[in-house]
């Protein structure tokens, strides 16, 4: 089992698939980091001896990228600055109502519903 930035990478797949487990990075970035530490595409991820790994998290951690906890802190500020700003979509959220222009006469049960805690 292999942990990189608190996500468990899954071994038996290709590492570009297995890299795109982590928040914040997609298909894009995950091949574009594979393709500069020079992994084929159908390089399995259990393959990585612990060099390759320790190369692949300073290259993940020199790239400048947010990912997991950041990038999800990041986005709750966001969504708070909306709210705090009392902009159209802040006050929508606040209210649990559809944020992006939907109908809300017949549709919209879930955003609707009372939020569970």
């Amino acid at each position: 089992m292999i942990y990189i930035f608190e996500t468990e990478i899954v071994t038996h797949k290709s590492l570009i698939f297995s890299l795109q487990k982590i928040y914040g990075l997609g298909k894009k970035t995950s091949a574009q980091i594979c393709k500069r530490l020079g992994f084929s595409n159908n390089f399995k991820s259990s393959n990585l001896s612990n060099e390759q790994i320790l190369r692949l998290v300073k290259l993940i951690e020199q790239s400048n990228l947010k990912l997991t906890n950041e990038l999800r802190k990041s986005q709750v500020f966001a969504l708070q600055n909306l709210v705090e700003i009392k902009s159209y979509r802040g006050l929508r959220r606040l209210r649990g109502l559809p944020v992006k222009g939907q109908r809300t006469h017949t549709n919209s049960r879930t955003a609707k519903r009372q939020k569970r805690f």
